[in-house]
């Protein structure tokens, strides 16, 4: 399971990049100022997690179930809030209007939120 975690922390990282970099330069000239400040956001969320993939992964003392369940709601929980930002913050450039999806984001939030907090408990109820 770490090497699965780390890999998809890599590959997740990577993406990062690359969508940063589209942000900075490809959207900067489609988009407004707050539209922009919106997509950083999902791009800043993302890779704040891929981070977290990292540190997961490279965890030694914890139970790979506990693992297991941190990465699904990390990848679950980027997917809906950074992508559902990404679709929100890019609305004007299709034809389809993805407000009617941003009820996902918080739902993203909330995942990303109980991966830390399945974090914080394992080791709160950890015996010494």
């Amino acid at each position: 399971m770490d090497r699965k975690i780390i890999s998809a922390a890599a590959f997740i990282g990577m993406l990062t990049i690359i969508l940063g970099a589209f942000g900075a330069h490809a959207l900067k000239k489609v988009l407004d100022t707050e539209q922009l400040i919106t997509f950083e956001t999902g791009v800043r969320y993302q890779m704040y997690h891929v981070f977290f993939l990292i540190f997961i992964g490279m965890l030694t003392d914890m139970p790979q179930k506990t693992k297991k369940r941190i990465y699904f709601l990390t990848l679950s929980g980027i997917l809906l809030f950074s992508g559902s930002i990404y679709l929100l913050a890019t609305n004007s450039l299709t034809s389809f209007d993805f407000k009617i999806i941003g009820f996902v984001t918080p739902i993203g939030g909330l995942l990303l939120i109980l991966a830390w907090g399945t974090l914080f408990l394992s080791y709160f109820n950890k015996k010494s």
